[in-house]
């Protein structure tokens, strides 16, 4: 619940930044325009799987909601499909979000509390995604990203109403939340708190049987765990490249070619000169020539400018040209028309009058066509390349578009075409911990997971050099493996997880023995399965946080119970069962003035309006009724993991 309130301002925040639009609670997702004429898996699209006060929340709501929720997963989870997202419990956090957010917008209704038109409307001139070229909310803008995403203009504005509702009803309720000192202080010693005891693991292997398991009992233990067996979907691409050598005599240039671009920059070609000059502007013609008679009476241009208050500059290399439009026409004839070493006759330009001091003369002679030829040449094909390439680029799309298959488009360019294995969407082959797909393919991966089968592409692979034409050529969709293919496999977990039983029963007995009085040393010792002795810990959580590792469940355990107890806890994936004992608490000690105080009294109150604002969401949803229908849920389960 508090993941849900903090998630819920997501929505408008989301939207804005990423024109995603509608980022709803929990996963951002997005409320899509269902038609309520199309039918749902045996449903009407507009059964409710729930009555929030008068409001329905849709199967076409819950089923469009699981599949944006799965979306945003992916990100961080590329390999995750549907089957694997419901049972690791998706589809009733995205019902649950989808609940918390009716009825939130509901309870503000029913007390009076409005998102009336211009509010709604403020709030979508402000959206960055709908601006234009000029900064400003564009309605064409508007339009075009609302058609681009499928969405209608009700559901964007919807949600944006629902939204300014949350702000109204749920912000207030953890505003100013504050941890009294005394509280702080408490929670802020436990970091210092130490704690002796010990933990001891007793592996499921130990205690696994050694005979294999009937076939019923196989078949039993798969159906009862087909979750754990979701293999990911996997893509057979096919794909070939081609660079510039595709391009053939088309990106040559030719002597005609060539010979005009030498002419067209004749200029460039031609002798010229590049001058350095010390110069100073001066604001009268008067003060020019003052300055301009001192230096070529013997004195030094810099010494004269600093007597008048003034600084020189130094200016150049430049060509005539340049300098001409640096200062003006008048100033750079008279600078280039006088000789090196020798002080230029004062000329004006927009800044004032300038004195300048020819310092240096670099004369270039010019060049011929022959000697031109290769700077031209490679100037030429690189320009020709890149037309080339778009026109290429461009009538391969259309090719590619009016239905032509990859052997064709790449039969055009003298491309080879490779298959890969099977790979996943996070770029593995299938199969394989370490394996992955060939390098060139994997800016266009995600691409390739979107496509249908037999749809080829063309991206540029390596910018100006690459290009890849690329399809999925199988798909494989993410299904629970066939008994068959892994039953060695389900063998092994079988085992593992009567082991785990029999872990657990070991637990219990090591348990009533040292309630009895035994050391938990002496309580692992006296089981008959020789089992490794427990680990002693000594430790703060001080000390635990500053080792920065990731902290254990069992750790997390001795650090939450009560002093003299023993406790078991089952380790994951059926592998064992902990025991964890505590022995002794030290009680820790902190000033006011610690920075762990004020840490703690910022952390604890912000959980404490967190606090505030689950209850007051959940005394929400009493007052405002909610009806789920659970076969509708069910159905949609079964839709979203294809089952009929």
């Amino acid at each position: 619940m508090i993941n849900t309130f903090r998630s819920f301002f997501q929505s408008k925040i989301g939207l804005a930044i990423t024109l995603a639009f509608l980022a709803l609670i929990g996963f951002a997702f997005a409320s899509m325009d269902v038609s309520s004429s199309g039918t749902f898996g045996g449903l009407s699209g507009t059964s409710s799987v729930a009555v929030v006060g008068e409001e329905r929340v849709s199967t076409a709501d819950l089923s469009q909601a699981a599949t944006n929720a799965l979306d945003q997963v992916r990100q961080s989870n590329p390999t995750i499909s549907m089957p694997a997202f419901i049972a690791e419990g998706g589809l009733d956090r995205v019902l649950d979000s989808l609940l918390d957010r009716t009825s939130i917008a509901e309870f503000g209704r029913k007390y009076g509390l409005r998102a009336g038109d211009n509010l709604v409307n403020s709030e979508i001139r402000r959206i960055p995604g709908f601006r234009g070229a000029d900064g400003n909310f564009s309605e064409e803008t508007y339009r075009g990203v609302l058609q681009q995403q499928g969405l209608s203009e009700a559901d964007v504005r919807n949600d944006l109403a629902q939204g300014l509702l949350a702000q109204q009803v749920v912000v207030p309720v953890a505003l100013g939340a504050q941890l009294p000192d005394k509280m702080a202080s408490h929670y802020a010693a436990l970091v210092k708190e130490r704690r002796q005891g010990s933990l001891g693991l007793l592996p499921s292997a130990l205690f696994a049987p050694e005979k294999d398991p009937t076939k019923t009992e196989v078949k039993a233990f798969y159906d009862g765990n087909r979750s754990d067996y979701i293999r990911p979907e996997r893509r057979v691409l096919r794909y070939a490249t081609f660079g510039m050598d595709a391009l053939g005599a088309r990106a040559e240039p030719t002597e005609a070619e060539l010979r005009a671009r030498y002419s067209e920059n004749k200029a460039a070609y031609s002798a010229s000169e590049e001058r350095t000059f010390t110069q100073v502007i001066v604001p009268t013609q008067q003060a020019a020539n003052a300055i301009r008679s001192r230096v070529t009476g013997g004195g030094a241009l810099a010494a004269a400018a600093q007597e008048a208050g003034l600084e020189t500059a130094q200016i150049g290399p430049v060509a005539r040209g340049d300098f001409a439009r640096q200062t003006s026409p008048a100033v750079a004839q008279a600078a280039f028309d006088t000789a090196n070493g020798k002080i230029a006759e004062p000329a004006r330009s927009g800044l004032g009058w300038h004195v300048v001091q020819v310092n240096n003369i670099n004369s270039i002679s010019g060049r011929s066509f022959e000697q031109a030829r290769g700077e031209i040449l490679e100037a030429l094909r690189s320009e020709k390349r890149r037309r080339v390439v778009n026109e290429l680029a461009a009538s391969l799309e259309e090719r590619l578009a009016d239905g032509e298959s990859l052997g064709d488009v790449a039969g055009e360019v003298d491309a080879e075409i490779s298959s890969t294995k099977p790979v996943t969407a996070a770029g593995l082959v299938y199969g394989t911990r370490d394996e992955q797909v060939a390098e060139i393919l994997r800016p266009v991966l995600a691409t390739a997971f979107q496509m249908e089968e037999g749809e080829p592409q063309l991206a540029e692979a390596v910018p100006g050099e690459t290009f890849l034409l690329f399809e999925t050529s199988t798909i494989t969709p993410s299904a629970t493996a066939p008994l068959a293919e892994i039953e060695d496999e389900v063998k092994a977990a079988w085992k593992l997880a009567q082991g785990s039983v029999a872990a657990r029963e070991a637990a219990d007995r090591i348990l009533e023995r040292v309630q009895d009085g035994q050391s938990l040393a002496a309580a692992f010792a006296a089981e008959k399965v020789s089992l490794p002795r427990p680990d002693s810990i000594n430790l703060t959580r001080e000390e635990v946080l500053q080792s920065g590792q990731r902290i254990i469940p069992p750790l997390a355990l001795f650090f939450s119970m009560a002093e003299g107890s023993t406790k078991r806890l089952e380790a994951e994936n059926n592998n064992g069962w902990f025991v964890v004992g505590l022995d002794d608490i030290e009680a820790g000690l902190i000033a006011r003035d610690d920075p762990l105080f004020a840490q703690a009294k910022q952390q604890f109150s912000q959980t404490l309006g967190s606090e505030y604002t689950a209850q007051f969401i959940a005394a929400v949803r009493t007052d405002v009724g909610i009806d789920r229908n659970e076969d509708a849920v069910d159905a949609v389960r079964r839709l979203l993991v294809g089952e009929n």
